[in-house]
């Protein structure tokens, strides 16, 4: 069963701001649909997103936050 995150879980999750997170759905690099007047981004998708972007090396954009 897919899993569905607000925005603002899905910052928390990846360590992003929540209109990074809004860039990324609007250029479509992560699955996200309408739920009345918020997003839900797809978790799955977002991880993968995350996972390919460490495997590539981006760094290009905000930059994840160390929360050590």
């Amino acid at each position: 069963m897919e899993e569905w995150l607000t925005t603002y879980e899905a910052a928390q999750v990846a360590n992003y701001h929540p209109d990074h997170i809004r860039k990324l759905v609007r250029a479509g690099k992560i699955k996200a649909r309408k739920w009345g007047q918020s997003w839900q981004v797809q978790r799955d998708s977002l991880l993968e997103y995350l996972r390919k972007s460490e495997m590539q090396g981006d760094r290009r954009g905000p930059k994840r936050i160390d929360n050590s």
